[in-house]
Protein backbone atom coordinates (compact mmCIF):
# COMPACT_ATOMS: atom_id res chain seq x y z
CA UNK A 1 0.00 0.00 0.00
CA UNK A 2 1.04 3.57 -0.46
CA UNK A 3 0.66 6.30 2.09
CA UNK A 4 -0.78 9.74 1.46
CA UNK A 5 1.88 12.44 1.22
CA UNK A 6 1.05 15.59 3.16
CA UNK A 7 3.83 17.64 1.58
CA UNK A 8 3.61 19.44 -1.75
CA UNK A 9 6.83 17.65 -2.72
CA UNK A 10 6.44 14.35 -4.52
CA UNK A 11 7.80 11.07 -3.15
CA UNK A 12 8.14 7.71 -4.80
CA UNK A 13 6.84 4.82 -2.70
CA UNK A 14 8.00 1.30 -3.58
CA UNK A 15 5.06 -1.05 -4.11
CA UNK A 16 5.44 -4.72 -3.26
CA UNK A 17 2.38 -5.84 -5.18
CA UNK A 18 0.87 -4.20 -8.22
CA UNK A 19 -2.64 -2.87 -7.77
CA UNK A 20 -3.58 -2.82 -11.47
CA UNK A 21 -6.42 -5.14 -12.35
CA UNK A 22 -5.31 -7.95 -14.70
CA UNK A 23 -5.29 -6.13 -18.06
CA UNK A 24 -7.07 -7.21 -21.17
CA UNK A 25 -4.54 -7.52 -23.98
CA UNK A 26 -5.76 -7.12 -27.54
CA UNK A 27 -3.15 -7.62 -30.22
CA UNK A 28 -3.44 -5.74 -33.47
CA UNK A 29 -2.04 -8.75 -35.36
CA UNK A 30 0.74 -9.00 -37.90
CA UNK A 31 -1.17 -7.05 -40.52
CA UNK A 32 -0.59 -3.82 -38.60
CA UNK A 33 -4.26 -2.87 -38.80
CA UNK A 34 -5.75 -2.30 -35.33
CA UNK A 35 -9.00 -3.91 -34.33
CA UNK A 36 -11.64 -1.28 -33.62
CA UNK A 37 -13.97 -1.93 -30.71
CA UNK A 38 -17.72 -1.94 -31.15
CA UNK A 39 -18.10 0.90 -28.64
CA UNK A 40 -16.51 4.31 -29.10
CA UNK A 41 -13.61 5.26 -26.84
CA UNK A 42 -12.50 8.69 -25.66
CA UNK A 43 -8.93 9.57 -26.56
CA UNK A 44 -7.46 11.68 -23.74
CA UNK A 45 -3.84 12.11 -24.84
CA UNK A 46 -1.29 11.13 -27.47
CA UNK A 47 2.48 11.47 -27.00
CA UNK A 48 5.56 10.40 -28.95
CA UNK A 49 8.34 8.40 -27.40
CA UNK A 50 11.80 9.99 -27.37
CA UNK A 51 12.87 8.98 -30.90
CA UNK A 52 9.41 9.26 -32.55
CA UNK A 53 9.41 5.55 -33.32
CA UNK A 54 6.30 4.90 -31.20
CA UNK A 55 3.45 6.82 -29.66
CA UNK A 56 1.30 6.21 -26.60
CA UNK A 57 -2.36 7.08 -26.13
CA UNK A 58 -4.30 7.51 -22.92
CA UNK A 59 -8.01 6.72 -23.11
CA UNK A 60 -10.95 6.64 -20.74
CA UNK A 61 -10.39 2.87 -20.49
CA UNK A 62 -6.62 2.62 -20.10
CA UNK A 63 -3.73 3.09 -22.49
CA UNK A 64 -2.37 1.79 -25.79
CA UNK A 65 1.06 1.74 -27.44
CA UNK A 66 1.60 1.93 -31.23
CA UNK A 67 4.61 1.40 -33.44
CA UNK A 68 5.02 3.92 -36.28
CA UNK A 69 7.10 2.13 -38.93
CA UNK A 70 5.42 -0.17 -39.78
CA UNK A 71 2.26 1.08 -38.16
CA UNK A 72 0.67 -1.38 -35.74
CA UNK A 73 -0.78 -1.52 -32.25
CA UNK A 74 1.86 -3.03 -29.96
CA UNK A 75 -0.31 -3.60 -26.91
CA UNK A 76 -3.13 -2.17 -24.84
CA UNK A 77 -4.11 -2.21 -21.19
CA UNK A 78 -7.72 -1.72 -20.13
CA UNK A 79 -8.92 -0.99 -16.60
CA UNK A 80 -12.21 -1.04 -14.79
CA UNK A 81 -11.27 1.93 -12.59
CA UNK A 82 -10.91 4.47 -15.42
CA UNK A 83 -8.44 5.96 -17.87
CA UNK A 84 -5.16 7.85 -18.04
CA UNK A 85 -4.57 11.41 -19.15
CA UNK A 86 -0.76 11.02 -19.33
CA UNK A 87 1.14 8.04 -20.74
CA UNK A 88 4.87 8.64 -21.06
CA UNK A 89 7.15 6.07 -22.69
CA UNK A 90 10.87 5.53 -22.13
CA UNK A 91 12.06 4.82 -25.68
CA UNK A 92 10.87 1.22 -26.31
CA UNK A 93 11.51 -0.29 -22.90
CA UNK A 94 8.94 -1.80 -20.52
CA UNK A 95 8.84 1.20 -18.14
CA UNK A 96 6.02 3.75 -18.45
CA UNK A 97 4.90 6.75 -16.41
CA UNK A 98 1.13 7.00 -16.00
CA UNK A 99 -1.17 9.67 -14.56
CA UNK A 100 -4.84 8.92 -14.05
CA UNK A 101 -7.60 10.96 -15.62
CA UNK A 102 -10.45 12.69 -13.81
CA UNK A 103 -12.90 10.03 -12.76
CA UNK A 104 -10.30 7.29 -12.35
CA UNK A 105 -11.42 5.76 -9.05
CA UNK A 106 -8.04 4.17 -8.30
CA UNK A 107 -5.43 6.51 -9.78
CA UNK A 108 -6.22 10.23 -9.33
CA UNK A 109 -4.55 12.98 -11.43
CA UNK A 110 -2.23 14.04 -8.58
CA UNK A 111 -0.28 10.76 -8.66
CA UNK A 112 2.38 9.42 -11.01
CA UNK A 113 2.62 5.66 -11.41
CA UNK A 114 5.86 4.07 -12.54
CA UNK A 115 4.59 1.00 -14.39
CA UNK A 116 6.67 -2.02 -15.36
CA UNK A 117 4.74 -3.63 -18.16
CA UNK A 118 7.02 -6.66 -18.29
CA UNK A 119 6.04 -7.49 -14.71
CA UNK A 120 2.53 -6.04 -15.21
CA UNK A 121 2.69 -4.11 -11.97
CA UNK A 122 3.40 -0.70 -10.47
CA UNK A 123 6.92 -0.40 -9.12
CA UNK A 124 6.49 3.05 -7.60
CA UNK A 125 4.17 5.98 -7.08
CA UNK A 126 4.68 9.72 -6.69
CA UNK A 127 2.01 11.64 -4.79
CA UNK A 128 1.48 15.39 -4.88
CA UNK A 129 -0.92 17.93 -3.43
CA UNK A 130 -1.79 19.33 -6.84
CA UNK A 131 -2.55 17.92 -10.28
CA UNK A 132 0.31 16.58 -12.35
CA UNK A 133 0.59 18.47 -15.66
CA UNK A 134 3.26 16.37 -17.37
CA UNK A 135 5.87 13.67 -16.84
CA UNK A 136 9.11 13.38 -18.80
CA UNK A 137 11.50 10.45 -18.77
CA UNK A 138 15.05 9.77 -19.79
CA UNK A 139 17.19 6.80 -18.86
CA UNK A 140 18.60 8.46 -15.75
CA UNK A 141 15.87 10.95 -14.79
CA UNK A 142 12.18 11.17 -13.91
CA UNK A 143 10.75 14.69 -14.26
CA UNK A 144 7.34 15.58 -12.83
CA UNK A 145 5.75 18.88 -13.87
CA UNK A 146 3.19 20.65 -11.67
CA UNK A 147 1.60 24.00 -12.44
CA UNK A 148 4.20 26.03 -10.54
CA UNK A 149 7.05 23.62 -9.88
CA UNK A 150 9.12 20.90 -11.50
CA UNK A 151 10.72 17.99 -9.64
CA UNK A 152 13.69 16.08 -11.05
CA UNK A 153 14.43 12.61 -9.65
CA UNK A 154 17.20 10.09 -10.22
CA UNK A 155 16.04 6.93 -11.96
CA UNK A 156 18.84 5.01 -10.27
CA UNK A 157 17.97 5.55 -6.60
CA UNK A 158 14.70 7.54 -6.93
CA UNK A 159 16.08 10.47 -4.93
CA UNK A 160 14.98 14.04 -5.49
CA UNK A 161 17.79 15.91 -7.29
CA UNK A 162 16.34 19.31 -8.23
CA UNK A 163 13.32 21.54 -7.67
CA UNK A 164 12.57 24.29 -10.18
CA UNK A 165 10.07 27.11 -9.69
CA UNK A 166 8.24 28.19 -12.84
CA UNK A 167 5.68 30.70 -13.97
CA UNK A 168 2.15 29.29 -14.04
CA UNK A 169 2.47 26.32 -16.40
CA UNK A 170 -0.99 24.80 -17.08
CA UNK A 171 0.28 23.20 -20.31
CA UNK A 172 2.96 21.27 -18.44
CA UNK A 173 5.70 22.60 -20.75
CA UNK A 174 9.00 20.82 -20.20
CA UNK A 175 11.42 18.89 -22.40
CA UNK A 176 14.62 16.90 -21.99
CA UNK A 177 17.65 15.96 -24.04
CA UNK A 178 18.09 12.22 -24.51
CA UNK A 179 21.72 11.58 -25.36
CA UNK A 180 23.52 9.83 -22.54
CA UNK A 181 26.43 12.26 -22.45
CA UNK A 182 24.27 15.37 -21.95
CA UNK A 183 21.42 16.17 -19.58
CA UNK A 184 19.56 19.32 -20.58
CA UNK A 185 16.13 20.42 -19.37
CA UNK A 186 14.05 23.28 -20.79
CA UNK A 187 11.01 24.71 -19.01
CA UNK A 188 9.24 28.05 -18.49
CA UNK A 189 11.12 30.62 -16.43
CA UNK A 190 9.59 33.06 -13.97
CA UNK A 191 8.75 35.69 -16.58
CA UNK A 192 6.26 35.60 -19.44
CA UNK A 193 7.80 34.14 -22.60
CA UNK A 194 10.99 33.13 -20.81
CA UNK A 195 12.61 29.70 -21.12
CA UNK A 196 14.90 28.31 -18.44
CA UNK A 197 17.65 25.97 -19.64
CA UNK A 198 19.41 23.65 -17.20
CA UNK A 199 22.63 22.02 -18.36
CA UNK A 200 22.88 19.65 -15.42
CA UNK A 201 26.15 18.03 -16.47
CA UNK A 202 27.82 21.43 -16.76
CA UNK A 203 26.01 22.91 -13.75
CA UNK A 204 24.96 25.83 -15.96
CA UNK A 205 21.59 27.58 -16.01
CA UNK A 206 20.58 29.89 -18.86
CA UNK A 207 17.51 32.13 -19.21
CA UNK A 208 16.25 32.88 -22.73
CA UNK A 209 13.63 35.59 -23.31
CA UNK A 210 12.08 33.80 -26.26
CA UNK A 211 8.77 35.65 -26.74
CA UNK A 212 6.75 38.62 -25.49
CA UNK A 213 3.66 36.42 -25.10
CA UNK A 214 3.26 33.33 -22.95
CA UNK A 215 4.92 30.12 -24.15
CA UNK A 216 2.76 27.60 -26.00
CA UNK A 217 5.28 24.94 -27.01
CA UNK A 218 8.97 24.13 -26.56
CA UNK A 219 11.19 21.29 -27.76
CA UNK A 220 14.87 20.33 -27.68
CA UNK A 221 17.11 18.41 -30.04
CA UNK A 222 18.27 15.00 -28.83
CA UNK A 223 21.58 16.49 -27.67
CA UNK A 224 19.89 19.48 -26.01
CA UNK A 225 21.94 22.05 -27.91
CA UNK A 226 19.04 23.53 -29.88
CA UNK A 227 15.73 24.82 -28.55
CA UNK A 228 12.60 25.56 -30.63
CA UNK A 229 9.83 27.70 -29.14
CA UNK A 230 6.39 29.07 -30.00
CA UNK A 231 4.17 31.48 -28.10
CA UNK A 232 0.42 31.67 -27.58
CA UNK A 233 0.26 34.03 -30.58
CA UNK A 234 1.31 31.08 -32.73
CA UNK A 235 2.76 33.10 -35.59
CA UNK A 236 6.52 32.69 -35.10
CA UNK A 237 8.74 29.75 -34.19
CA UNK A 238 12.24 30.57 -32.96
CA UNK A 239 15.39 28.46 -32.75
CA UNK A 240 17.98 29.14 -30.02
CA UNK A 241 21.42 27.93 -29.05
CA UNK A 242 20.97 26.63 -25.49
CA UNK A 243 24.65 27.15 -24.65
CA UNK A 244 24.69 30.93 -25.03
CA UNK A 245 21.00 31.75 -25.53
CA UNK A 246 21.50 33.28 -28.96
CA UNK A 247 18.69 33.22 -31.52
CA UNK A 248 19.71 31.25 -34.58
CA UNK A 249 16.62 31.42 -36.77
CA UNK A 250 13.02 32.59 -36.88
CA UNK A 251 10.33 31.10 -39.11
CA UNK A 252 6.73 32.16 -39.62
CA UNK A 253 3.77 29.80 -39.46
CA UNK A 254 1.34 32.51 -40.53
CA UNK A 255 -0.03 35.97 -39.81
CA UNK A 256 -3.17 35.12 -37.83
CA UNK A 257 -3.08 33.97 -34.23
CA UNK A 258 -3.07 30.17 -33.89
CA UNK A 259 -2.92 27.49 -31.23
CA UNK A 260 0.31 25.55 -31.64
CA UNK A 261 -0.16 21.86 -30.83
CA UNK A 262 3.38 20.64 -31.35
CA UNK A 263 6.88 21.33 -32.65
CA UNK A 264 9.26 18.61 -33.85
CA UNK A 265 12.85 18.74 -35.04
CA UNK A 266 14.26 16.11 -37.40
CA UNK A 267 17.16 14.10 -36.04
CA UNK A 268 19.53 15.56 -38.64
CA UNK A 269 18.38 19.06 -37.57
CA UNK A 270 17.53 19.94 -41.17
CA UNK A 271 13.75 20.24 -40.79
CA UNK A 272 11.20 21.56 -38.34
CA UNK A 273 7.50 20.57 -38.22
CA UNK A 274 4.71 22.61 -36.63
CA UNK A 275 1.06 21.62 -36.17
CA UNK A 276 -1.68 24.06 -35.20
CA UNK A 277 -5.44 24.55 -35.03
CA UNK A 278 -5.38 26.00 -38.54
CA UNK A 279 -5.50 22.47 -39.94
CA UNK A 280 -2.03 22.58 -41.50
CA UNK A 281 1.24 20.88 -40.64
CA UNK A 282 4.06 23.16 -41.79
CA UNK A 283 7.60 21.98 -42.58
CA UNK A 284 10.41 24.53 -42.38
CA UNK A 285 13.95 24.23 -43.70
CA UNK A 286 16.53 24.93 -41.00
CA UNK A 287 19.80 26.67 -41.81
CA UNK A 288 21.70 25.78 -38.66
CA UNK A 289 24.98 24.25 -39.77
CA UNK A 290 28.20 23.01 -38.23
CA UNK A 291 30.94 25.58 -38.61
CA UNK A 292 33.18 24.71 -41.52
CA UNK A 293 30.80 22.08 -42.93
CA UNK A 294 28.44 22.29 -45.88
CA UNK A 295 26.22 19.32 -44.96
CA UNK A 296 23.57 19.27 -42.27
CA UNK A 297 24.07 15.54 -41.80
CA UNK A 298 26.96 16.13 -39.38
CA UNK A 299 26.27 16.30 -35.64
CA UNK A 300 25.87 19.82 -34.33
CA UNK A 301 28.38 20.89 -31.69
CA UNK A 302 27.55 23.63 -29.20
CA UNK A 303 30.61 25.90 -29.75
CA UNK A 304 30.26 25.53 -33.53
CA UNK A 305 26.68 26.71 -33.88
CA UNK A 306 26.42 29.54 -36.35
CA UNK A 307 24.37 32.49 -35.15
CA UNK A 308 23.77 34.39 -38.35
CA UNK A 309 23.36 38.11 -37.79
CA UNK A 310 19.97 39.60 -38.55
CA UNK A 311 21.76 42.22 -40.64
CA UNK A 312 22.86 39.56 -43.12
CA UNK A 313 20.72 39.13 -46.21
CA UNK A 314 18.35 36.18 -45.93
CA UNK A 315 19.23 35.02 -49.45
CA UNK A 316 22.92 34.64 -48.50
CA UNK A 317 22.07 32.37 -45.57
CA UNK A 318 19.99 29.74 -47.32
CA UNK A 319 20.22 28.00 -50.63
CA UNK A 320 18.05 29.10 -53.58
CA UNK A 321 15.99 25.90 -53.29
CA UNK A 322 14.86 26.85 -49.77
CA UNK A 323 15.00 30.66 -49.83
CA UNK A 324 11.30 31.02 -50.44
CA UNK A 325 8.12 29.10 -49.96
CA UNK A 326 7.17 27.38 -53.25
CA UNK A 327 3.55 27.45 -52.15
CA UNK A 328 3.50 31.20 -51.59
CA UNK A 329 3.02 33.58 -54.51
CA UNK A 330 3.97 36.49 -52.23
CA UNK A 331 7.61 35.53 -51.69
CA UNK A 332 8.85 37.71 -54.56
CA UNK A 333 7.23 40.80 -52.95
CA UNK A 334 9.22 40.68 -49.73
CA UNK A 335 10.99 43.94 -50.53
CA UNK A 336 7.78 45.96 -50.77
CA UNK A 337 5.37 44.32 -48.33
CA UNK A 338 5.35 44.80 -44.54
CA UNK A 339 8.03 43.19 -42.39
CA UNK A 340 6.16 39.93 -41.73
CA UNK A 341 6.40 39.06 -45.42
CA UNK A 342 10.20 39.06 -45.05
CA UNK A 343 10.01 36.15 -42.59
CA UNK A 344 10.94 32.64 -43.61
CA UNK A 345 7.77 30.85 -44.59
CA UNK A 346 7.12 27.12 -44.60
CA UNK A 347 8.83 24.91 -47.14
CA UNK A 348 6.15 22.18 -47.30
CA UNK A 349 2.59 21.76 -46.01
CA UNK A 350 0.00 19.08 -45.29
CA UNK A 351 -3.66 19.96 -44.76
CA UNK A 352 -5.89 18.35 -42.14
CA UNK A 353 -9.31 18.97 -40.54
CA UNK A 354 -9.23 22.23 -38.56
CA UNK A 355 -11.33 21.05 -35.65
CA UNK A 356 -9.01 18.18 -34.60
CA UNK A 357 -5.81 18.40 -32.57
CA UNK A 358 -2.81 16.83 -34.33
CA UNK A 359 0.81 16.26 -33.38
CA UNK A 360 3.51 15.67 -35.98
CA UNK A 361 7.00 14.16 -36.03
CA UNK A 362 9.58 13.09 -38.57
CA UNK A 363 9.81 9.54 -39.87
CA UNK A 364 12.40 8.11 -42.21
CA UNK A 365 13.36 9.32 -45.69
CA UNK A 366 11.65 12.73 -45.80
CA UNK A 367 8.40 11.54 -44.25
CA UNK A 368 6.23 13.10 -41.58
CA UNK A 369 4.00 11.09 -39.25
CA UNK A 370 0.90 12.70 -37.77
CA UNK A 371 -1.40 11.52 -34.98
CA UNK A 372 -4.83 13.07 -34.42
CA UNK A 373 -7.02 13.16 -31.35
CA UNK A 374 -9.79 11.71 -33.51
CA UNK A 375 -7.89 8.40 -33.61
CA UNK A 376 -6.25 8.98 -37.00
CA UNK A 377 -2.70 8.27 -38.15
CA UNK A 378 -1.16 9.79 -41.28
CA UNK A 379 2.16 9.26 -43.00
CA UNK A 380 3.07 11.75 -45.70
CA UNK A 381 6.19 12.60 -47.69
CA UNK A 382 7.68 15.88 -48.87
CA UNK A 383 10.02 16.77 -51.69
CA UNK A 384 13.29 17.93 -50.04
CA UNK A 385 14.20 20.00 -53.10
CA UNK A 386 10.99 21.70 -54.18
CA UNK A 387 8.73 21.42 -51.12
CA UNK A 388 5.11 22.37 -51.62
CA UNK A 389 2.11 20.19 -50.75
CA UNK A 390 3.05 16.91 -49.09
CA UNK A 391 1.84 13.58 -50.49
CA UNK A 392 -0.22 11.28 -48.27
CA UNK A 393 1.32 7.80 -48.13
CA UNK A 394 -0.75 6.10 -45.42
CA UNK A 395 -3.90 6.65 -43.39
CA UNK A 396 -5.14 4.47 -40.52
CA UNK A 397 -8.04 4.85 -38.09
CA UNK A 398 -6.40 3.28 -35.05
CA UNK A 399 -9.16 4.14 -32.57
CA UNK A 400 -12.86 4.70 -32.86
CA UNK A 401 -13.58 7.90 -30.93
CA UNK A 402 -16.74 9.69 -29.88
CA UNK A 403 -15.67 12.82 -31.78
CA UNK A 404 -15.39 10.96 -35.08
CA UNK A 405 -16.97 7.52 -35.12
CA UNK A 406 -15.65 5.23 -37.82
Amino acid sequence: MTSTVSSSQGFLHPIRHGSFEPPNINSSGSSGQPQLDNDVEELLSATWNQDYGCFATGTNRGFRIYNCEPFKETFRRDLKSGGFKIVEMLFRCNILALVGADGNSQYPPNKVLIWDDHQSRCIGEFSFRSEVRAVKLRRDRIVVVLEHKIYVYSFMDLKLLHQIETLTNPRGLCCLSHQSNTCVLACPGLRRGQVRIEHFGLNVMKLINAHDSHLACITLTMDGLLLATASTRGTLIRIFNTMDGSRLQEVRRGVDRAEIYGIALSQNVQWLAVSSDKGTVHIFSLRVRVAGEDSSSHPIQGPSLLNQSSSTSLDTLISPSTSSNPGSSLSFMRVVLPKYFSSEWSFAQFHLPEDIQFIAAFGSQNTVIIVGMDGSFYRCSFDPIHGGEMLQQEYVRFLKTASRPG
